[in-house]
Order: structure tokens, then C-alpha cells, then sequence
């Protein structure tokens, strides 16, 4: 049963999947591994500098393959001294239980956002998306002379009309359902949040723009009902996590595997923006006081050590599970595999409906 649209001509993919960025979870091997199926894969570029960004994108396009880079548009942040302090003080207690000291100050907030986007028109991949903020009209129309498609990330109406009007390409449609950091700009991600299957229909309704949907799909009766509903092509992100290509440390892995019923929660304790993740001893501790953490990237920045040396440590406790609402059904295979399987569940449940509407 062949599908095809014209989001799907322009990168030759005969497979409507598009691998989530991901950041910290996946690396270019992922990237590979399903744009190799006719599918696309993703790379997570925000945390990567300039040159970083060239040198993956190079290699990526030798492969002669359709794929993405994601960049987090992230302005630059000054912040004062006494909220950062406070921030300190709150992390302290947890530092020292992982043999940390107490007082830390990163030598930056972030990786320079206009340095990366700069790399990224330079580099020219396929296709682009933004997460976190739009970028300007300008810098879409650089990206467009290069021959790159871009995409914004919307997570409702609003949000989606901003990106048409700044002259996106698409339309990545990020329900609440979905792992990890939620891309709201003009909302705080919670508060007004809309689920994948309201939020597909929704936006197509005021646009003729290509719309991918994500959040909460994790099988091809979710991928079939997306399509259904108007979307050109679905972004899978948590169904890739227990992927052999995928870099998440042991304590996430064992985390994925043991997730019970309901096991998610969003929460900006960890970066200072919300985001969706497995719930654990540090969520649960900050949550009454989430409110009063920094914004992205300062909270972010304060914690990466930290999430990273209990990753380390096989201990869960201060890591970010970032995992979307679906978890209970992520599968363990290759990532090309996981793809086809997918690929073969989504045409099953499409025939299936044709047979039960007689």
C-alpha cells in the first residue's frame, strides 16, 4: 500500500517517520540508521558547536541520504547573581550526595544559538527544524536559498500561525503526550497545552503547510490515526530510546524497561522549561518549588553535571527519564527495524479500519 505526499516527494522517503532530535539520546548513528529505511532520521544538533555542526552535517550528506538537524533557539542570558545563588543552594544537598561540591558556576549557559544557526545555513542539510522560539523571516529565507527545507515546532494554533507567517516550509505538531522539552513559545508548555490528535486537525485547519505529528505515537495504529487526521507524517522521539544506536545511560535504559502505568510527569525542575519525563526522587522533591527554578538555560546548565554523574553512577535519582506518555509500549530493536515494523503495523491497521468500514 504505497503513500505518498508532497512533504514525502521532496526527500524521496517512502516511509512517513521522522526520528526525533532527542538531544543527549541519539547521536548521527540513529540518524543513519533510519534515513536508511526511506524513512528520515534526525540529528540533534543544540548542544553542538559550530564546527561540531559542520563536521556532522558533512558527513551525513556523503551519505547521500534524506535527513534533519534540529538547533534549540536559545537567546543569550545574563542572569543576576542572586537568582543564580539560590539556584546554587537549592542543587547543594543534592551535589554533595553525588560527591560534588556544593558551590558550582558554569563557564557558559549554553552553546552561542546564533554561531550554531550560522554553521547550520553554512552546512546546508536537507531539512531543518526549531524548537523553543521562531527564528526570523530572514534567517528561514537564508536556509531556503541554500535549498534547505524548514520546519518550526508548534504546539498550538497560535504557535503555528507565527511559523506559516514567518515562511516555514511544515509544521512539526508537538502534542503534550510528547517526551522530553515541550517547544511552546507562546505559551509556558503547560498551561494551554494540546494533545497530539486535537493539535493535528487543529493546525491543518489553518494551513496548507505540510504538518508532521508528534508526541504520544508509539505504533503503527498511532501512526495510522495521525495520518488520518491530516498529518503528512508522524515524529517518533520515545519509541527509539531502547534502540542498540541510542546513547542513553543504563539507569534511563532500566527506567524505560520498569516504566508502570502513568509513569510520566512534566516538570521544569530540571532545565527551568517543562518537559516530560519519567517521574523520580528529584522530580518529586522540587516539584512544590518548580515554579521559583530559573528559566532555560540557566537551570539546565546548573543541573547537566549533576544528570550526568548519576547517570553514571547507575543511579536514577537525579537523571532526567525523559520519556513521552506512551512509554509502556517502547520496543527493543535496531533502529532500522523498529522502522519497518512501524512501517508494517501502520499499513495492517489502515487496512484493517478499510475492512471494518465494510
Amino acid at each position: 500500500m504505497p503513500f505518498a505526499n508532497a512533504f514525502m516527494e521532496r526527500f524521496g522517503l517512502s516511509i512517513p517517520i521522522i526520528q526525533a532530535p532527542m538531544l543527549g539520546a541519539v547521536d548521527s548513528r540513529i540518524v543513519t540508521a533510519v534515513s536508511s529505511t526511506g524513512a528520515m532520521g534526525t540529528l540533534a544538533a543544540g548542544a553542538l558547536p559550530p564546527p561540531v555542526i559542520l563536521e556532522e552535517v558533512a558527513d551525513l550528506k556523503k551519505q547521500g541520504k534524506p535527513f534533519g538537524a534540529n538547533l534549540l533557539v536559545v537567546p543569550k542570558v545574563d542572569p543576576d547573581s542572586e537568582t543564580v545563588d539560590h539556584a546554587v543552594h537549592r542543587l547543594a544537598k543534592w551535589r554533595m550526595e553525588f560527591g560534588l561540591p556544593e558551590e558550582f558556576r558554569p563557564n557558559r549557559w549554553s552553546e552561542d544559538f546564533r554561531a550554531q544557526l550560522d554553521a547550520l545555513v553554512e552546512a546546508a542539510p536537507p531539512a531543518v527544524s526549531f524548537t523553543f522560539d521562531l527564528i526570523s523571516r530572514e534567517d528561514i529565507a537564508a536556509f531556503q536559498k541554500r535549498g534547505t527545507y524548514v520546519m518550526g515546532t508548534a504546539t498550538d494554533v497560535r504557535e503555528a500561525r507565527a511559523w506559516a507567517q514567518a515562511g516555514a516550509d511544515a509544521i512539526i505538531a508537538q502534542g503534550y503526550e510528547a517526551g522530553g522539552h515541550h517547544g511552546a513559545f507562546l505559551s509556558d508548555g503547560n498551561d494551554r497545552a494540546v494533545g497530539t490528535f486535537a493539535l493535528v486537525p487543529a493546525i491543518r485547519a489553518v494551513t496548507d503547510l505540510p504538518v508532521i505529528a508528534a508526541g504520544g505515537i508509539m505504533d503503527g495504529a498511532g501512526i495510522a490515526a495521525a495520518l488520518l487526521l491530516g498529518a503528512d507524517a508522524v515524529q517518533m522521539g520515545t519509541a527509539f530510546l531502547l534502540t542498540p544506536e541510542s546513547i542513553i545511560s543504563q539507569p534511563w535504559r532500566k527506567a524505560l524497561e520498569n516504566a508502570p502505568d502513568d509513569a510520566t510527569r512534566l516538570t521544569r525542575v530540571y532545565s527551568g522549561r517543562y518537559a516530560r519525563g519519567i517521574e523520580n526522587k528529584f522530580m518529586r522533591e522540587f516539584r512544590p518549588t518548580e515554579k521559583d527554578i530559573p528559566a532555560y538555560p540557566v537551570q539546565n546548565a546548573l543541573t547537566g553535571e549533576l544528570r550526568r554523574i548519576s547517570g553514571q553512577a547507575g543511579s536514577s535519582d537525579a537523571l532526567s527519564l525523559w520519556a513521552g506518555q506512551g512509554v509502556n509500549a517502547i520496543r527493543e530493536m535496531p533502529a532500522a527495524d523498529l522502522v519497518r515494523v512501524l512501517w508494517d503495523e501502520t499499513r495492517e491497521a489502515l487496512v484493517l479500519m478499510h475492512k471494518r468500514m465494510g
